[in-house]
């Protein structure tokens, strides 16, 4: 059973006049939360096949009617903004933390193995089962309580109908990773403008391609734009419709699905002219949690893709290392030769 702190919230009822866009114009898929939650018999059906289309083929999707409103967004997106113009003491405490401190502030990725060499400042804070953050800006606390709350519940319900998508009980994914403990970040990103931009062959990168640690990510931006995923083998620069999230699958999902849906390979690029920031919200199992793949999912022929392991592990592993696309991944990859 899922902890209060993780309770799921519905969102809304759609309006006539927010229609059900099955994707974008550049081939997005786009998932309308309201169907999954509010649909009839019909409607939830369709809705939940179109969902594990967008986990199998794209490992990416942006969700619609996600009952997170709009002024808490700006309200942490101002917050991250205003804590990256802060004086560099005031938050000297949290720019020699290691990976697995629950905040951090630095740049590039991981400045003690990249060198910095990323186009990119960043705050992450450990947000669930407990919430830390700088003390400074005031305000940010009560804010980053609310919005991990409220993207919390919303990964939660994308979770639900994901596992639902792949044949199994709606709470199949969740009891399977303990998400009633449910691990949870928030990481604001700023990238400065930079004349190498992403026209040039080498221009500055704020964070090269990469798969994320967790179960999903959530994403949103300032409306400057940046995210690429990797499609069909070709780089797509990826356009937000007004008032969606985007939604990255994890590596722990290509795990506990038996890499039936992948983690999606992504990148953030620089604009030349213009600041972008990000701000993310990224769910994983507990940490204690030992993530493998759900047995029913691992049946002949397929067999089992990967080996069990504690998440705080892989975490760790992942993001104590240089970025290496989907390299954190060979950690539990089963090796055919060894069966």
């Amino acid at each position: 059973m899922l902890c209060l702190h993780c309770t799921i919230m519905a969102s809304p009822p759609r309006s006539p006049g927010q229609p059900n866009r099955p994707c974008s114009e550049d081939g997005i898929p786009v998932v309308d939360l309201a169907v999954l939650v509010n649909g009839d018999a019909r409607e939830r059906s369709q809705a939940v096949r179109h969902l594990g289309r967008a986990c199998q083929d794209w490992g990416f999707f942006m969700v619609t009617n996600h009952g997170v409103p709009e002024d808490l967004q700006s309200a942490m997106m101002d917050a991250c903004k205003e804590l990256f113009g802060l004086p560099p003491e005031q938050k000297a405490e949290f720019m020699d933390a290691g990976p697995m401190d629950p905040v951090r502030v630095g740049t590039g990725f991981n400045s003690a193995v990249d060198g910095a060499r990323y186009w990119r400042d960043y705050v992450k804070m450990f947000a669930h089962p407990e919430l830390h953050c700088p003390a400074k800006p005031d305000g940010l606390r009560g804010v980053a309580a609310e919005y991990a709350a409220r993207t919390r519940g919303l990964l939660l319900e994308l979770t639900a109908a994901i596992s639902e998508s792949l044949g199994l009980p709606a709470g199949r994914i969740a009891e399977r990773l303990d998400l009633g403990s449910c691990f949870q970040i928030l990481v604001g990103n700023h990238y400065p403008p930079c004349a190498a931009g992403p026209d040039d062959d080498d221009g500055a990168v704020g964070l090269p391609a990469h798969s994320d640690h967790g179960l999903l990510t959530l994403l949103f931006q300032n409306g400057v734009d940046g995210l690429q995923v990797k499609h069909d083998g070709r780089w797509l620069l990826a356009k937000p419709i007004p008032g969606s999230f985007f939604v990255i699958a994890g590596d722990q999902l290509e795990i506990v699905s038996n890499g039936r849906y992948k983690g999606v390979l992504h990148r953030a690029l620089v604009d030349r002219a213009q600041a972008r920031m990000s701000c993310v919200s990224l769910l994983g199992p507990c940490l204690d949690a030992v993530v493998k793949p759900v047995p029913e999912l691992a049946v002949p022929p397929l067999g089992l893709e990967f080996r069990g392991v504690k998440y705080r592990d892989y975490m760790e592993h992942q993001q104590s290392n240089k970025l290496n696309e989907k390299g954190a991944l060979d950690l539990v990859r089963v090796n055919r030769l060894e069966l």
